[in-house]
């Protein structure tokens, strides 16, 4: 069954790709519904998530190909194929519709299928090499889908997000071939095993983090981000925002937690978490100081990914083999809900944009003066994505930093407090100057474009995912129990989450 997650949205980018007119909308919906299904039925069915191994050209592992499932793949997994078939089902109208973002649809069916199989595969793969072509695959065909308005700002944005994902990615290969020079084999788990603390090693880890980093856009690397999810569409913009830039957060997680865990210290882990710090507060400043609605929510991102690098400095205590469990798990599960939630409350937010734009035709901010009634459902949607980014109960985003602030005060780390606290104040001023301008009178009587329902209520539901996700913690705690063995490979190796 696992395969299936990866044949069905590369099969659907290949036929979308060769159909004629509305055909392409129709293979892409169906592709990316059925995906969704495969991961539901792999996720929720017992024995339906069971490793799988290929050996290309008969090639015997760990030069195979071989793809592997753990719980943290399984909610990647989730967290892509039910934002996905969202925004999918969103594009579908979009697109279709008469409005100023009008774009080259032509090329977003086979693109964003290409993506998606893309982002499948790197989530369930188990070798260091393929996740390094599946991240190419990723980065071209987001860069292809940042450039379909064909405007100039859009067109330089993607080539500054193109020499950004270039360089992150040969400085991660970089640190591949030192690996495979040092113990000539490419395979997660059996990495995980072997590894040793020599300059060789360490440099390969530094290198593969620092490719990572730059394609993840934490600060200072994120000059390409504002710019490269302000230009693109509003379907766009919600897959770059909350599934692109996760992918490679995925990868940091294995290449920390996994491949190097006797290399990581302590002062590595604060230096990442002092840029996530960093970016938590230049990333809301910014937001704050944003005209342009779409510009506002993606310095939005570049700060709430800030808070997914605090998960760092607040589990090395456990990864040292120092003891207390309790708030290690705490941390982890507050960095994994503040993904998930993260990328269900951006994509609705861009979605919202898009609504806007539809009926405006701008996202300056100064416009939104008194749609309050007149674009009910949006502003709705904005208020409610708005609470989960802001940490409010009970929504996803309430869950992640009450579990990070725990684990704070349980770590004895502190000085993380200050800046989840205020991150979180300054999310409510850029959320509340939103709201403001909604509920401004105005002193003209704009008319506003018919919004089709179908897109007022895709955004709606990502906005309460946002919000349900705060009440599955429990199943997230127990995806990331699982364990599973990876035994192809000679000299058996098994691989666990650090707990």
């Amino acid at each position: 069954m696992m395969v299936f997650v990866v044949i069905i949205p590369f099969a659907g980018a290949l036929l979308s790709l060769f159909s004629p007119g509305k055909m392409k909308e129709y293979v892409g919906m169906a592709a990316a519904a059925a995906t969704c299904l495969i991961v539901m039925l792999l996720a929720f069915i017992p024995g339906g998530a069971v490793e799988f191994h290929h050996s290309l050209g008969g090639w015997a592992s760990p030069l195979g190909i071989r793809l592997h499932v753990d719980g943290l793949s399984i909610i990647f997994l989730l967290l892509t194929a039910v934002t996905g078939l969202l925004v999918t089902l969103y594009a579908g109208p979009y697109f279709n519709s008469p409005q100023e973002e009008k774009t080259d649809d032509w090329h977003f069916w086979p693109l964003w299928l290409l993506l998606l199989g893309g982002l499948n595969s790197l989530y369930i793969s188990a070798d260091i090499f393929n996740m390094y072509i599946l991240l190419e695959l990723i980065s071209l065909a987001a860069v292809a889908l940042t450039t379909l308005t064909g405007r100039a700002e859009a067109l330089i944005a993607a080539l500054r997000y193109l020499m950004a994902a270039m360089m992150g990615s040969l400085v991660f290969l970089l640190g591949v071939a030192f690996l495979y020079a040092e113990y000539g084999i490419l395979d997660i788990g059996g990495l995980g095993l072997l590894l040793e603390t020599n300059p060789s090693t360490i440099t390969a880890f530094g290198l593969m983090v620092f490719g990572m980093l730059i394609k993840t856009a934490l600060l200072p690397f994120h000059f390409w981000l504002p710019a490269a999810h302000g230009n693109a569409p509003a379907p766009v913009s919600a897959i770059l925002s909350a599934l692109v830039v996760k992918g490679s957060y995925f990868m940091t997680l294995r290449i920390w937690f996994q491949i190097f865990p006797s290399v990581t210290t302590y002062s590595a882990a604060q230096f990442l978490g002092g840029l996530g710090a960093l970016a938590i507060l230049w990333g809301s400043f910014q937001a704050v100081r944003q005209k342009r609605l779409k510009l506002l929510v993606a310095h939005s991102t570049v700060s709430q990914i800030g808070y997914l690098f605090l998960l760092f400095p607040l589990t090395i205590a456990q990864v040292s083999g120092e003891q207390d469990v309790s708030w290690n798990m705490q941390a982890w599960t507050g960095g994994i809900c503040q993904a998930v939630s993260h990328a269900s409350a951006k994509a609705a937010l861009f979605l919202a944009v898009g609504n806007i734009i539809h009926a405006l035709g701008t996202d300056r901010l100064i416009s939104l003066r008194d749609i309050k009634g007149r674009l009910p459902l949006t502003v709705f949607t904005i208020g409610i994505a708005g609470v989960s980014l802001m940490g409010l109960p009970p929504s996803g985003g309430f869950v992640a930093k009450w579990m990070l602030l725990n684990a704070v005060i349980s770590s004895g780390q502190w000085w993380w407090i200050p800046v989840i606290v205020l991150g979180s104040l300054l999310t409510a001023g850029y959320v509340f100057l939103m709201l403001g301008h909604t509920f401004a009178p105005s002193r003209r009587n704009v008319a506003l474009q018919s919004v089709p329902r179908t897109l007022e209520i895709c955004a709606f539901t990502l906005a309460l995912g946002a919000v349900f996700i705060g009440f599955t913690t429990s199943g997230i705690i127990d995806l990331l129990r699982m364990e599973f063995h990876a035994v192809p490979i000679p000299d058996a190796v098994s691989w666990r989450m650090p707990w």
